[in-house]
């Protein structure tokens, strides 16, 4: 009986509805914000449990605060894919607010590990009770994230995972099986001996691990499978158009027609604006990532054929919230959580949402 009781509490309200804690208090307390249907859900599994309140309001009675921090990318000019994650800490934020939780956010240039060295640095200065970090720059992630397991930190990984270094969590997509699925995709849509460009663009490619580990699995699936493809690999450490326009149009020159070009970033945007100038749109097929307006734009044109898309907002939302549950209740939180590998085409792209 005891071990019943101990399930009968918002943890088990949450996890047999596969919602946050906050979504619940939210119905219990009449808060409002909540669909019908998740409503309707959570009501009949308090009805099953006979459930009580008293975790949650044990934390608002709490004078103690919970103070975390999250460090991403910030948004810049050349992609506004880190806008989607900063929604999703905002709306997390906005629902555990009332709980005594304070979140400070610290942002770093994708093109500059320096600038991520420097947020590390800022962040130890300080007593946080939790960290969500999206770990782009391996060698610079794992040395901050040592000190965060010698001062005990939990931390939660988001975007891209460092398997090994014992996190709390990873919320986000499974970067080999995504490059894995885009082959898979590919192998449909050409022949054998057809010309597949991928192309890296970032100025920290060779310490950028999503654009590797996506690599790696295009490159595995064609390998395993035996495809008879000429591949050709292309590297632009410079991001702006100009870079992206000289970079495609050598190997072009050089290579002829290009039967598929994959971009294997958030990026996709600047090689579509390439190949509609120069009316090539129709004859190679472009495969990107992520549900950025430029993208999405390319992508009704039809100019970009497949967006692949990791639902980044909610991951951000779902980290925060595993952090908020670790520390407040005795939940068993789920080491590894996968989004879905969303494959976006014009016609259904109006349907999508992040």
């Amino acid at each position: 009986m005891e071990g019943q009781n101990k399930l009968n509490g918002v943890k088990e309200i949450a996890r047999r509805a596969n919602i946050s804690l906050a979504t619940v208090d939210r119905v219990i307390h009449n808060r409002g914000g909540v669909s019908k249907e998740t409503k309707e859900k959570i009501e009949r599994i308090i009805k099953e449990l006979n459930y009580q309140p008293n975790i949650l309001a044990r934390r608002l009675a709490s004078p103690k605060k919970i103070k975390l921090a999250t460090l991403i990318p910030k948004v810049s000019e050349e992609t506004d894919f880190w806008e989607s994650p900063y929604q999703g800490i905002l709306m997390a934020e906005a629902e555990i607010r009332q709980y005594g939780v304070q979140i400070e956010k610290y942002f770093f240039d994708l093109n500059d590990k320096d600038t991520f060295i420097n947020q590390t640095e800022l962040i130890l200065k300080n007593q946080y009770d939790g960290i969500l970090i999206a770990p782009l720059f391996i060698e610079e992630s794992i040395r901050f994230i040592r000190i965060l397991q010698e001062r005990n930190i939990p931390f939660v990984f988001i975007n891209s995972d460092i398997p090994d270094y014992n996190s709390l969590s990873y919320i986000g997509p499974d970067l080999y099986q995504s490059g894995y699925v885009v082959a898979h995709l590919v192998s449909y849509l050409i022949k054998e001996s057809s010309k597949i460009m991928i192309v890296n663009i970032a100025k920290e490619i060779e310490n950028n691990h999503p654009l590797l580990r996506i690599e790696e699995g295009f490159r595995n699936y064609v390998s395993e499978n035996k495809k008879v493809y000429i591949i050709l690999h292309v590297e632009i450490k410079q991001t702006n158009y100009t870079s992206v326009e000289t970079s495609i149009s050598n190997v072009i020159k050089k290579e002829g027609n290009i039967d598929v070009i994959f971009v294997t970033s958030s990026r996709v945007f600047t090689v579509a604006n390439f190949l509609e100038k120069n009316d090539l749109g129709k004859d190679t097929l472009l495969i990107g990532f992520d549900f950025l307006n430029e993208n999405v734009k390319y992508l009704q044109k039809g100019t970009i054929d497949f967006l692949i898309c990791h639902k980044p907002k909610e991951q951000a939302y779902r980290g925060i919230n595993t952090l908020f549950q670790y520390l407040v209740s005795d939940v068993n939180i789920e080491k590894i959580n996968l989004m879905p590998i969303d494959i976006i085409t014009k016609e259904n792209a109006r349907f999508y949402k992040d």
